[in-house]
């Protein structure tokens, strides 16, 4: 167990950042400055052929099928349960331990979140604890691959199946991750993309997408992101507005030809970080990363579980280290979803991730000297056991 120790509160200029963006665009900048200026020479601002072309190039990256552009991920949700017509009286299972939005648009739209617990190895949905949570009034469920890592979904889609479940595939964090050999997106009913600019595929601004194989739900979703409409002042389904704009589709067709090798590059930091934990005999103090032999991981995340996590984020925070902590409390105990009447203790598994887990930097431009530094200084910590 590690020691608790404070932090002297003394503000401490970061060694580097959590997230170098800056560092990102430097590379890219003269090819996204030449996309933004083909757009604004085209006054063409909202959806056209840049969003047409975007989607079409990410279709693939979701294995092949249809892809239909959003204004958010959070809107990618939303939009995917519209298109189920997922409304008051029916329940989604969701898991507690991921971003408010996954549970947060059931809510939206009149329906009720129903969490089922998480897998502590992976922190993603637990399979095993998904068939106690179905009723009759079921209509959903939304797997999370979280941190980048993909949800057992053979288990999950053979509950789905079974039950006549649709599932909803939130591959916010997750673009890129493979599972048994898939891209994550179409192994379910509708796969959510998020390009906030903090993603993986990250635009200049707010941004999602939506996959499919079926036509039938690809239509449905164009028609409802566009205030139900397909053509003008004909409203045929009550929709919203959640369109995609030019500029973001531009800028992010620039930045998925460089995916693959970002990816690779965060894949790369995270065995680094591994083989450093090694070294410093840290093994048997921090729970790191586990990944599966048939999945992928993207990294959006490299996140390590750790006792005394808030202590050990202080010490790191003092010495300049930059973390992030997703996330500090699960959504069963969020005064948001309070009507649910969930307590402290409903899921347990979630409610340890949330007090053990501490995000460390692992964007594609960090060097492995920073690593060093960073591992070092938490070994400097632990060996005050």
């Amino acid at each position: 167990m590690l020691p608790t120790v404070s932090s002297t509160n003394k503000p401490v200029k970061p060694r580097f950042p959590f997230l170098d963006l800056k560092a990102q665009f430097a590379t890219i900048r003269a090819e996204v400055m030449e996309a933004v200026t083909r757009v604004l020479e085209s006054q063409v601002f909202i959806l056209g052929a840049e969003v047409d072309a975007f989607e079409r190039e990410f279709a693939p990256l979701a294995g092949g099928g249809l892809a239909i552009s959003c204004a958010s991920g959070t809107d990618a949700l939303l939009l995917a349960l519209m298109a189920l017509d997922v409304g008051a009286g029916d329940e989604v299972i969701v898991p507690p331990f991921t971003f408010v939005a996954t549970a947060g648009v059931v809510a939206r739209l009149g329906a009720k979140p129903v969490f089922v617990d998480i897998d502590a190895a992976t922190y993603n949905l637990d399979p095993a604890l998904l068939e106690e949570a179905i009723t009759p009034r079921t209509r959903a469920m939304i797997p999370v691959h979280l941190f980048g890592l993909a949800a057992d979904m053979d288990a999950i889609l053979a509950i789905a199946r079974r039950h006549r479940v649709s599932v909803i595939e939130d591959a916010a964090q997750a673009v890129g991750a493979r599972y048994r050999g898939k891209p994550v997106g179409n192994l379910g009913n509708i796969g959510c993309f998020s390009f906030f600019p903090s993603k993986n595929l990250g635009g200049a601004g707010d941004g999602g997408m939506l996959t499919t194989m079926d036509p039938s739900a690809a239509d449905r979703l164009r028609v409802l992101r566009m205030h139900g409409s397909r053509s003008k002042y004909d409203y045929e389904l009550l929709g919203i507005n959640s369109r995609l704009d030019a500029l973001q589709a531009a800028i992010l067709r620039v930045k998925q030809r460089y995916l693959e090798q970002w990816t690779s590059a965060r894949q790369r930091n995270a065995a680094t970080y591994i083989r450093l934990f090694e070294e410093h005999g840290l093994k048997d103090k921090v729970r790191l990363p586990m990944v599966p032999p048939d999945r992928v991981h993207v990294f959006h995340q490299f996140v390590i579980g750790v006792r005394n996590r808030d202590a050990l984020r202080a010490h790191l925070q003092d010495e300049g280290f930059p973390t992030e902590i997703y996330y500090p409390s699960p959504l069963h105990l969020q005064p948001a979803f309070r009507n649910l009447g969930y307590q402290r203790g409903d899921f347990p598994r979630a409610e340890a991730a949330c007090e053990e887990v501490l995000a460390l930097p692992i964007f594609p431009e960090l060097r492995e000297d920073q690593q060093r530094e960073l591992i070092s200084a938490i070994s400097d910590f632990a060996a005050l056991i």
